[in-house]
């Protein structure tokens, strides 16, 4: 894990460097009612009731009432209620009260959800600024927030997504990201896992011999760790930080071109029901066909294993989990890593209790909480007791893949521009149907592309 922790540091820096150097003025904060920071230890004021909404993901359902359990914990501590909403469907729970003004205080909802809230409140700089929290002391503890979070984790586009030095998303559960397989059914064919994408066409022929197909994925929202991880594979961190700022010309490059190559021909690999089923509602049907070995392989998180832990699978089904491919024999594969997020709505009507939950997060009692879900935070020393499918998973940077992390770059909402996923992922799904051409696809990301870098965000 050093490792990955050091290459994530480094990694982070440039994602940082490069944003702050994309010239403008620094924005101005959204009104977030930034005072200065507050000692968590103080008396918590009283009664005041806090509203966090939480998503419901596959570490909810590895272990039900974990974000319950870190509620009643922050009471005990602090004294300050909460009302808590967790729910697989989040958006859909709390956006008609948030169109009515009723905003909850805390909100745990990663981006490249296929609804696009987080992103939505990123465009209106209508999320608080955080930058204080990291001052504060973690409630029931003597050190500071920042003191817990492994260096670089909120120096990135993830976390800071104006470019303005400032943190406005939390960082919380991360996870190597990579393409996950039924390593039972590898030792029974014999096969090799594929270190390069040559190898990955040869396996395809094979699978279709046995009357299965090389990919599947549960959603396009699952291309995002998906295409970052291969714009690093393919040309490194100066490509991938050209590529996710919008730089002029860059999807003319080879190295684009590579990008889309491959995506293509994996679509043309893909089982055919896949995009019927790659949606919010459906999408465990798509993982299902690597449990069935309908699909050899799928991009996915560490918290697939949660997610279908009641699912049925074929005998002798084994989880398996590998870097994308290098891009050239003797090059490194990559793997994302997945980062979801908290984060304060600029009109939460508790700011300073919400600023006390956001630091609560990072608390041994919260930590070893969310550990029972398998959820692991950026704090140093939690991957050390993993075991498991989590050891596995985990040592996926000290095997040899190269991390990647950060995101596109936010930029000002316009009419007719779709979102990230709207523009680079979700043709996709008219890749592997038929219904959108590659020309096409490549021609839209360009165009949209332009849009983008006029009216970033910085």
């Amino acid at each position: 894990m050093k490792k990955f922790f050091s290459l994530l540091l480094a990694f982070a820096l440039v994602l940082s460097l490069a944003a702050c150097g994309g010239g403008g003025s620094t924005p101005p904060a959204a009104d977030s009612g930034t005072t200065p920071p507050a000692d968590a230890n103080e008396p918590a004021p009283a009664d005041v009731t806090i509203t966090v909404a939480a998503l419901a993901s596959g570490y909810e359902e590895a272990y039900p009432g974990m974000w319950q359990e870190v509620c009643d914990a922050f009471t005990a501590e602090t004294g300050v209620k909460v009302n808590l909403i967790c729910d697989k469907n989040l958006e859909d729970v709390i956006g008609p009260s948030m169109q009515g003004g009723d905003f909850p205080d805390v909100i745990h909802l990663a981006t490249g959800r296929e609804k696009g809230l987080t992103e939505q409140f990123i465009k209106d700089r209508n999320i608080a600024e955080i930058t204080d929290v990291l001052s504060m002391t973690v409630p029931g503890e003597s050190v500071k927030v920042s003191d817990k979070i492994v260096g670089g984790f909120t120096d990135t586009s993830v976390t800071n997504p104006y470019g303005d030095g400032a943190t406005y998303l939390a960082p919380m559960f991360y996870s190597p990201c990579g393409l996950f397989y039924n390593a039972g059914l590898f030792e029974e064919k014999g096969w090799t896992v594929p270190t390069t994408w040559d190898e990955m066409w040869e396996l395809a022929e094979k699978a279709e011999a046995e009357g299965s197909y090389l990919f599947t994925y549960p959603t396009t929202g699952y291309f995002d760790a998906f295409l970052y991880a291969l714009m690093y594979s393919v040309g490194g961190a100066d490509f991938f930080n050209k590529a996710t700022t919008y730089a002029e010309g860059i999807w003319d490059t080879p190295e684009a071109q590579q990008c889309f190559d491959i995506i293509a021909k994996l679509a043309s690999y893909t089982n055919p029901v896949t995009p019927a089923q790659a949606n919010d509602q459906d999408f465990t049907q798509n993982q299902q066909l690597v449990l069935d070995n309908k699909a050899l392989f799928m991009p996915n998180g560490t918290w697939i294993v949660g997610e279908m832990a009641e699912a049925p699978r074929a005998d002798g089904f084994k989880w398996g989990m590998t870097a994308l491919p290098a891009a050239k024999a003797g090059g490194s594969g990559a793997s994302y890593c997945w980062l979801e997020q908290a984060w304060i709505p600029a009109a939460a009507p508790n700011l300073d209790a919400a600023k006390q939950f956001v630091a609560f997060l990072y608390s041994d009692a919260a930590c070893a909480i969310f550990a029972k879900g398998g959820a692991v935070q950026p704090v140093p020393g939690l991957t050390d007791n993993l075991e498991g499918d989590n050891k596995m998973f985990y040592a996926i940077y000290d095997n040899g893949a190269d991390a990647a992390m950060g995101n596109f770059a936010a930029y000002e909402a316009v009419a007719g521009l779709g979102t990230v996923r709207e523009v680079f992922l979700d043709p996709v799904n008219g890749l592997v149907n038929g219904t959108v051409t590659v020309d096409q696809w490549i021609s839209d990301v360009k165009t949209a592309s332009d849009q983008m870098r006029a009216n970033l965000m910085g």
